[in-house]
């Protein structure tokens, strides 16, 4: 039998590109700053990660595509946080984000890593991202 499995200890060579959203920044910047310490403490250099910013959630496939198809990086990782409101808006946009990663990953055969909170509170989400809830 085979078995394919990666050294979690040891991060491949190449460049990472990490899409974040800008919406719920008090959120998505303990993401991404868990996500930058994490590569780090694995071998990743700074000058091998690229951070591209978006305006929401909705807008990181477009962004994660871009990247993904410039064959310039070895994964993306797509962060973002999405938290319910008194309509199904959430559902929709979770949703939609989650397929188009997936998409991604298996249309270029790259790692698009999925850390999209999907949350029904700010509490929550503040506590899934590193943060202390006040």
């Amino acid at each position: 039998m085979k078995v394919y499995q990666g050294d979690p200890q040891k991060a491949p060579q190449g460049r990472f590109a990490i899409v974040v959203s800008r919406y719920n920044e008090s959120v998505t910047r303990g993401l991404l700053d868990g996500a930058v310490r994490t590569l780090r403490e694995h071998g990743v250099s700074e000058d091998q990660i690229e951070v591209a910013w978006v305006p929401g959630a909705f807008e990181i496939p477009t962004v994660a595509s871009r990247m993904a198809a410039s064959g310039q990086y070895i994964a993306i990782l797509c962060l973002g946080a999405v938290i319910r409101g008194e309509t199904t808006h959430d559902q929709h946009i979770n949703r939609a984000v989650s397929l188009a990663l997936a998409q991604l990953g298996v249309q270029y055969r790259l790692p698009v890593l999925f850390g999209v909170l999907t949350c029904n509170t700010l509490e929550q989400a503040i506590a899934r991202s590193g943060g202390q809830v006040p």
